[in-house]
């Protein structure tokens, strides 16, 4: 209770309450401005793009992860020489530093050194290696950060998914053969429904955890001017960091609060996670 308290319920407080102070640039309270904050939230001209990029950003991650991890948890819950190995490799990018990997990726699309993108001219998509800045323009380089995210979600989603594929019981899988399904009508109508709780599971945590990244946009699309590869993450740090404005990103931080207890009400309705099959 002490830790739940100090960093979850103090935090979230604190930040309410900046929400609706005026703050000056060296930290200083000069009082209460009610809403005027949330108003310069939504009068930012580029916050509905941003609110929207957001949404495509978690959609897409999220979504993408999910499907590659469904393949990759079939796989390994095949028996087959070295799968202990191979499901230890794939627990390499969740234990390696987000930061890290984003910038062995960052630096590997470099014009003139960068592995990645000399890969990308060998086989041909792209002419040459000069051509094309990937991390210099907005759209490429938030692309890529989608590639990264994807990447780096995809070992907690497929063991979660490895874990619910071990206990679908075999003799429902008997069952389905002796029936005459074959190998796709049975994935389909026996393991995938079995599924439905771990994959819930590991949809609702990838949505807040996507929806709350700040490293890997930060270190893809920080050195890009303007706002048009950013998200509300990247937006309230850019607030604290650039502007200096702890009341205005507080207010954004609020708002942002406000959308994932939204998307994950609406989630928990609908799909109800823990519903038996």
């Amino acid at each position: 209770m002490i830790l739940i308290f100090g960093v979850v319920l103090f935090p979230a407080v604190v930040m309410f309450y900046n929400s609706t102070r005026d703050i000056s640039q060296s930290g200083v309270d000069k009082g209460s401005v009610g809403l005027e904050n949330y108003i310069e939230v939504f009068n930012f001209p580029y916050f509905w793009p941003i609110f929207g990029r957001t949404i495509v950003w978690v959609v897409v991650v999220v979504a993408a992860t999910v499907v590659i991890s469904l393949g990759l948890a079939q796989l390994l819950n095949k028996a087959f020489p070295g799968r202990r190995i191979v499901r230890l490799a794939v627990i390499i990018p969740w234990a390696a530093s987000v930061v890290m990997t984003t910038m062995v990726v960052y630096y590997g699309l470099e014009p003139y050194f960068g592995i990645i993108n000399k890969f990308l001219v060998d086989v041909g998509l792209v002419a040459t290696p000069e051509g094309y800045g990937w991390t210099r323009n907005p759209a490429t380089a938030f692309a890529w950060s989608i590639v990264v995210a994807i990447f780096v979600s995809l070992p907690f989603t497929t063991y979660t998914i490895l874990a619910g594929l071990q206990t679908v019981p075999g003799e429902v899988l008997e069952a389905a053969k002796m029936d005459g399904a074959g190998p796709v009508r049975t994935y389909w109508g026996v393991v995938l429904p079995q599924l439905r709780s771990a994959i819930a599971v590991a949809v609702l945590i990838n949505i807040i955890n996507v929806f709350n990244s700040l490293p890997i946009l930060k270190v893809m699309t920080g050195s890009i001017p303007g706002y048009d590869a950013d998200t509300i993450m990247t937006m309230i740090f850019k607030y604290i960091q650039n502007q200096h404005k702890v009341d205005v990103a507080s207010a954004l931080s609020v708002v942002a609060f406000v959308i994932v207890i939204v998307i994950v009400a609406i989630y928990v309705r609908v799909v109800k996670p823990m519903k038996e099959v």
